[in-house]
């Protein structure tokens, strides 16, 4: 049995386990350092302002109260989509809210809600 040609063997694989080690823990170290910015995109309406548009309304008086829309569907000039989108950077929660104003003519037809979570709410005149 020669110990020499043993050791010799040896010696890389620790070598290589303890850099392997230290890759590791390095990685786990700076996994918590990493800084993610909040991403936000839209305005957030305020409920009561949501709640203030009513039936009937004209198309200025939805823009004076709520600003113009983020979304312009060329397609369908009588629907104005709000949008609002937050995710937060460090915890990743989302915040979304969706309202949706349907026009007749110049005038609001019907209202659709949804913040965040599949139920919509609709009123219509």
């Amino acid at each position: 049995m020669n110990t020499h040609t043993d050791n010799y063997n040896y010696i890389p694989v620790l070598r290589r386990l303890s850099l392997v080690a230290a890759v590791l823990v390095a990685a786990a170290l700076a996994s918590g350092c990493i800084y993610r910015i909040n991403i936000q995109q839209g305005n957030l309406l305020d409920a009561d302002l949501i709640e203030q548009v009513e039936i009937g309304w004209s198309r200025a008086q939805v823009r004076f109260l709520l600003g113009t829309p983020l979304v312009n569907n060329p397609f369908d000039k009588d629907r104005w989509d709000y949008y609002y989108y937050f995710k937060a950077g460090k915890s990743r929660k989302k915040i979304t809210q969706h309202f949706v104003v349907f026009f007749d003519g110049d005038q609001v037809s019907s209202i659709s809600r949804e913040s965040g979570d599949p139920s919509i709410e609709e009123v219509s005149g």
